[in-house]
């Protein structure tokens, strides 16, 4: 790797950071307007995806499964999320989001006013490139 490929990374993770720190500023604030914590935002963002086993869940936000268990019960508890058995092992729960979590995320990302501005701003070929460089940086994951 040469000294410009360091620094290009080294740059590319400086934006990347500065980017995150003002995206996850304001979704901490949106989702504060909704009576929620960071974390529980996080993870109606994340069951906005689909339904996910508790366990999924405390790897994909990096909490303690316990820790999880209280995201989810409160959560619950305000008709956001419920709890469901796994098609494929009824033993294992999934937590899926209702139609009230679904009102909430929308409700979330729409006062992330900042975000929608600075993605506004690029044309669609911009929006589909950087679709598809943050699919191949974050999502895709190589075989093993």
């Amino acid at each position: 790797m040469t000294g410009t490929a360091r620094t290009d990374t080294a740059q590319l993770m400086e934006l990347l950071s500065v980017s995150l720190a003002s995206y996850y500023g304001e979704f901490t604030v949106a989702a504060a307007s909704e009576n929620l914590t960071a974390s529980q935002g996080k993870t109606l963002t994340v069951l906005r995806r689909g339904a996910a086993s508790m366990s999924a869940l405390a790897t994909t936000l990096t909490c303690d499964a316990s820790n999880m268990t209280g995201i989810v019960d409160r959560l619950e508890k305000r008709g956001l999320v419920r709890r469901e058995p796994s098609p494929s092992d009824r033993r294992v729960k999934n937590v899926a989001l209702t139609a009230d979590g679904e009102r909430v995320i929308d409700t979330i990302r729409g006062r992330m006013q900042h975000t929608v501005a600075g993605l506004e701003r690029l044309d669609v070929q911009e929006r589909e490139t950087l679709s598809v460089l943050l699919e191949r940086v974050f999502v895709e994951r190589p075989a093993t």
